[in-house]
């Protein structure tokens, strides 16, 4: 075999272990990267998986493609991304395609794809989830690009892709950067997973009064439920698990920081730019940057708080934290697909919502039971406002929601932090109010800053001459 179907340039982790998956499904892969030794030991290691053409300079990288070269890019985003597109582009001919399989932010994905579309050369923003278990075993991937691009990148894509009943977690997102964005909104949805379900274990540990190994036990009996997934499969070995130096709970002698690498930032700043309310993914996001925050944390310390009695929420307070848990899941996921409908009105991406719940079944960080329903109330109505309203979920919110307030006036009450429990709340309560306080809010900004308000009653926009005879100007 003289050419390779496709070619990986960059290969730490996430770069080689895709490699690895494409070589094992028989498609014969070009490695390059910056460093040749790593290129060498990928070969020396791994050489039995499949066929790997070496080579040291991207010239060789190149020539060693078949046409339409296939080009795949996994190194940092920023700037790195831009080098190696800088120095790879010149080497390439009209139709051949570079793939970015990093995190990158959709606006740069939307400027290289302009700028490489000039030159004739297809530039793809695909979005791979799974982490680098899932980069070898099966990701999901969220490719944006042409619709020319996916008809030769798309097969191969599908073939190493995570299957869920036999359908791959792979499908093409929409133009330039949809699928960078749906990657970014999918992580967002993420921290707010993790941050509901770091809330339910704290909420256990300190109002029920569990041990981190009686949580665990909680975690996995909600895993055969509908709470399954694979956040909950393993926050329940997280839990489990001893730390072997000092015989304490793992939890335990972790610090208490949770660092973040950007994308649920970016989630929060895009669906401010769109409007979008996504409380549940900012407040995750927040919470992390709290939790960093030490030198705030240690100067509050002494801060007065209500006296916690530790195990008095009552033995039935877990399957009240269960009922928050879904209910708050829903919300957050409800949000996250909010701003990829938004993202794709603006942007003309014609994003398919029901198809993104598909790939996300499998591969994924957020795969999970839960995805299976959404794909269903989006296949019932593609077109739907929120997920909240959707039968199967309005029924689930209904029913969790007297445990639902239990479990946030309870944290409230025992001075646990629950902000992604009371935030997911409070957006429930904000869609199903008849009226909202913000008419008051809009009579204010009119007041100071003559910035007009509508009517309930007949159409225009109206001013009051606050200063004046407060008559009412406008229509």
């Amino acid at each position: 075999m003289d050419k390779a179907r496709i070619g990986v340039t960059g290969l730490a982790v996430m770069g080689r272990n895709l490699a690895r998956n494409l070589a094992r499904h028989g498609h014969p892969v070009a490695v390059h990267n910056r460093t040749p030794a790593k290129t060498k030991a990928l070969v020396e290691e791994f050489g039995d998986e499949g066929t790997f053409l070496p080579a040291d300079t991207p010239e060789e990288f190149v020539a060693s493609l078949e046409r339409p070269r296939r080009l795949v890019i996994m190194v940092k985003a920023g700037a790195p991304t831009d080098a190696v597109i800088d120095e790879f582009a010149p080497l390439l001919e009209p139709g051949d395609m570079i793939v970015d399989g990093g995190n990158a932010h959709f606006a740069d994905t939307r400027r290289r794809e302009a700028a490489l579309r000039e030159r004739g050369v297809h530039f793809v923003g695909a979005g791979i989830s799974g982490g680098e278990e899932g980069a070898l075993h099966g990701p999901s991937i969220m490719p944006g690009g042409s619709a020319e691009s996916y008809a030769a990148l798309g097969p191969l894509l599908e073939d190493i892709a995570a299957k869920v009943d036999g359908t791959p977690c792979c499908v093409h997102v929409g133009p330039d950067g949809a699928g960078h964005f749906v990657k970014m909104v999918h992580n967002g949805i993420e921290y707010a997973d993790m941050q509901l379900i770091a809330e339910s274990y704290d909420l256990l540990r300190h109002a029920a009064g569990l041990t981190p190994a009686e949580i665990a036990e909680v975690f996995r009996t909600w895993n055969t439920g509908r709470l399954e997934s694979y956040l909950i499969e393993i926050t329940a070995e997280v839990l489990a698990h001893t730390d072997a130096a000092t015989g304490a709970p793992f939890v335990d002698v972790v610090l208490d920081q949770a660092e973040q690498k950007g994308t649920g930032r970016w989630t929060v700043q895009t669906a401010l730019d769109l409007g979008v309310p996504v409380g549940g993914i900012a407040e995750a996001v927040f919470a992390r940057s709290v939790s960093g925050h030490a030198e705030l944390r240690e100067a509050a310390q002494h801060l007065p708080g209500p006296a916690r009695a530790s195990g008095t929420a009552g033995a039935s307070f877990a399957d009240a934290v269960e009922k928050a848990l879904y209910a708050s899941k829903i919300v957050a996921y409800a949000q996250g697909f909010h701003e990829i409908q938004a993202g794709s009105a603006e942007y003309g991406w014609d994003i398919d919502a029901g198809a993104m719940a598909t790939i996300w079944r499998g591969g994924c960080i957020i795969r999970a039971r839960f995805l299976d329903r959404i794909r269903a109330a989006y296949e019932a109505d593609p077109h739907t406002p929120t997920l909240l309203t959707d039968d199967h979920f309005a029924e689930a919110l209904g029913d969790a929601q007297d445990a639902w307030r239990e479990v946030v006036a309870t944290a409230a009450r025992l001075g646990i932090p629950a902000p992604g429990f009371a935030t997911a709340l409070a957006y429930y309560d904000s869609l199903r109010a008849q009226r909202l306080p913000a008419a008051l809010t809009q009579g204010q900004r009119d007041f100071f800053g003559a910035h007009t308000y509508r009517r309930v009653d007949r159409d225009g926009s109206f001013h009051t001459l606050w200063g004046g005879d407060r008559t009412e100007t406008g229509g």
